[in-house]
């Protein structure tokens, strides 16, 4: 397990190392998916200062005081830290460095390569050489013919006496979807179907302890503008009732402001 406590003389800072392995994702789920899970966190933590999630950002662990360049790092697609700022220095962070932070992210997630890339092997080993409690794995090409064929859609390791176990779903979702609940964390991660820019297909989710997928802002708008046209159905139809009653009384005589 890496340690969070340094003894060098003076350690590298962000702006001393690259931000990035330069190495470009290979499919936009790469992106996607991370940023979906940032922007639900942004709503269903909004009122806390005590987390970070980064994507694609180097996380790095073993500084090089001779050559910052070459301080060994990892590149996640995304990464959860807690007990950490939420957000740092103006511009926010170049990159997440164990020697300042004094916090190991707590789940990485790893969106499968279209070109594998060893998520289930050299970085599931990596991870778990860490200490990094959650490895979180989503493919896109579950089910496939070859190494994708024996893999679920979406995996949740839990790091257990040093080593990772898979760790099995809570709760079944509608189209065969899948929660895994992490009690650390207060949160589940899941996927099913769902439209996100106007595109349907399978994502992935945070979930309450119940199994209720944390809506995003689209949905959320979606769900408050439905209710809004709803409730304008129900005051138009029980305007167009009393108008219609009004007029009845008239009829027979009435005066239906008159009536108390």
């Amino acid at each position: 397990m890496v340690t969070t406590s340094y003894e060098y003389q003076n350690l590298p800072t962000a702006e001393d190392l690259p931000d990035s392995d330069e190495t470009p994702v290979d499919n936009e789920l790469q992106n996607d998916i991370p940023n979906l899970l940032l922007n639900l966190l942004k709503w269903i933590w909004g009122d806390r200062q005590d987390w970070f999630w980064g994507v694609d950002m180097c996380v790095y662990y073993e500084p090089n005081t001779e050559e910052p360049a070459k301080s060994k790092s990892i590149v996640p697609d995304g990464f959860l830290a807690l007990g950490v700022e939420r957000l740092k220095n103006e511009g926010g962070r170049l990159s997440y460095l164990l020697w300042e932070e004094k916090v190991l992210p707590i789940l990485v997630l790893e969106v499968v390569s279209h070109k594998y890339n060893g998520e289930y092997d050299s970085k599931l080993l990596e991870y778990q050489d860490l200490g990094i409690l959650y490895y979180v794995i989503y493919n896109p090409l579950s089910g496939r013919r070859g190494l994708y064929k024996k893999h679920q859609s979406l995996e949740v390791y839990k790091l257990v006496d040093s080593k990772y176990e898979l760790v099995p779903s809570v709760a079944l979702l509608p189209g065969n979807g899948k929660v895994f609940w992490m009690p650390e964390i207060e949160l589940g991660i899941g996927c099913e179907q769902g439209n996100q820019g106007g595109w349907q297909r399978e994502w992935v989710y945070w979930y309450d302890r119940s199994g209720v997928r944390y809506l995003t802002a689209e949905e959320r708008a979606d769900q408050m503008r439905a209710a809004k046209e709803e409730a304008e159905a129900i005051a138009l139809q029980e305007r167009q009732q009393k108008e219609k009653l009004a007029a009845y009384l008239k009829t027979l005589g009435i005066n239906p402001d008159e009536i108390p």
